[in-house]
């Protein structure tokens, strides 16, 4: 990767507005100095920020290639074909609609095209991992359908199957929702697709963190399984903020449809383009390779903090995603994740099943990005219990980040 683009963007916007360019710079400079740790982030390669930032960006496009609400879509049109194609290809697709802004306008669409306000949803409870989308009473699906939650077990952290044959026995979903934020192993796709038949209910599968393993083949895929798969194409993925969806021939006109002109208007076509970049690089040796090596130094980051003598959830993990217990060092996932702010190492609190306190949530995939493997991954873990202990104060982690990042930049030069 190359820091060329970066600069440049800041260089043009130096001369007409340097009070951006320098913040640009300044947020530059955080990633290239601090530990990225959060699941959901990632770094985009120069050309995917190209695309960000080409003359896309300029053209209005409701519609669908061939069928614009806009003249002078020619252009575009290809592009969003192309972005269709790859995804199609990458994932072994029938159909894939890759307007989606995000992972949550994904997921609306999903509902959009499948229920009706008041049916009913079975999904993983916030509490063990379910995203807002899952059944947040502060969200859309909260507020316009019926979600009863299944969790998992107490002792192992994983899944609980039974309960979820039994729930869907009891309330005959509309649909089931499969997948996680936090849930750091593979879902079992096959038995989902089994329960949702024996309930005549549609299968959603809600991929937003593990497509990019899938893509490089470091995970199960969802699509032979679920109805439909939404998914977004930042994280693992290491596309453009943005989502998709993916789903067979006959679901295709009813997606479309609910992503626009139901839920979305007119298309994104700058970030359509990045994501057939990003779809164009995850068919690569290059990227399998790399999807492997986030999924073995998650592995091995797990296994570093539980000799800390933090208590990792469900005892290690299949994917980038690592949730722990920081409570035996002392502290809950709120606390430590301000001191670890403080250390310059960057990630996330999350729920912890069947406990009253706070985890934290980390992820390989950014550190993957940047170079770094299972050596650096026992020595973050290394550091991070130390400052969460308090027995590195954040003067001196700080000057370890920065050691340890300065030998790995994200865009070197």
């Amino acid at each position: 990767m190359s820091v060329t683009h970066a600069p440049q963007t800041a260089d043009v916007l130096a001369r007409q507005d340097p009070e951006l360019a320098e913040i640009l710079l300044g947020e530059l400079h955080r990633q290239s100095s601090t530990l990225q740790l959060i699941a959901a982030e990632n770094f985009c390669s120069p050309a995917v920020l190209a695309a960000l930032g080409s003359a896309l960006a300029n053209k209005y496009a409701e519609g669908y290639p061939g069928a614009r609400h806009h003249g002078g879509c020619e252009i575009v049109d290809v592009a969003e074909r192309l972005a269709v194609d790859r995804a199609k290809s990458l994932f072994g697709a029938e159909h894939a609609n890759v307007q989606s802004h995000s992972g949550s306008s994904a997921v609306l669409a999903a509902y959009a095209a499948l229920l009706r306000p008041g049916d009913t949803v079975l999904a993983l409870g916030l509490p063990y991992g379910g995203h807002l989308t899952h059944g947040s009473p502060a969200n859309f699906s909260g507020r316009w359908f019926d979600f009863v939650p299944y969790g998992v077990d107490a002792e192992t952290g994983l899944i609980d199957h039974d309960q979820v044959r039994t729930l869907a026995r009891t309330h005959r979903p509309k649909a089931i929702v499969c997948g996680s934020i936090a849930y750091p192993r593979h879902i079992d796709y096959a038995f989902f697709r089994e329960v949702a038949d024996e309930v005549g209910a549609y299968l959603i599968a809600d991929a937003a963190h593990p497509i990019g393993l899938v893509a490089g083949g470091a995970a199960p895929s969802p699509v032979p399984y679920a109805d439909v798969v939404c998914a977004t194409t930042h994280k693992v993925l290491r596309g453009p903020r943005g989502g998709m969806i993916l789903c067979g021939g006959d679901l295709a006109e009813r997606v479309d449809r609910a992503v626009f002109p139901f839920t979305q208007g007119g298309a994104q076509m700058h970030t359509i383009a990045a994501k057939a970049v990003a779809f164009g690089e995850a068919a690569t040796p290059a990227f399998a390779a790399y999807a492997h090596q986030v999924v073995a130094s998650a592995r091995i980051l797990a296994a570093a903090l539980a000799d800390e003598g933090l208590v990792v959830t469900t005892g290690g993990t299949d994917t980038h995603l690592v949730t722990a217990d920081p409570g035996p060092l002392g502290v809950d996932g709120r606390a430590a994740r301000g001191r670890l702010a403080a250390a310059g190492m960057v990630l996330d609190c999350c729920a912890l099943p069947h406990a009253d306190t706070r985890g934290l949530r980390l992820g390989t995939a950014a550190v993957t990005t940047q170079g770094m493997a299972e050596k650096e991954m026992e020595r973050i873990a290394a550091l991070l219990a130390g400052v969460v202990r308090g027995e590195v104060e954040s003067v001196r982690a700080r000057e370890e980040v920065r050691d340890l990042v300065g030998g790995f930049p994200p865009y070197p030069a």
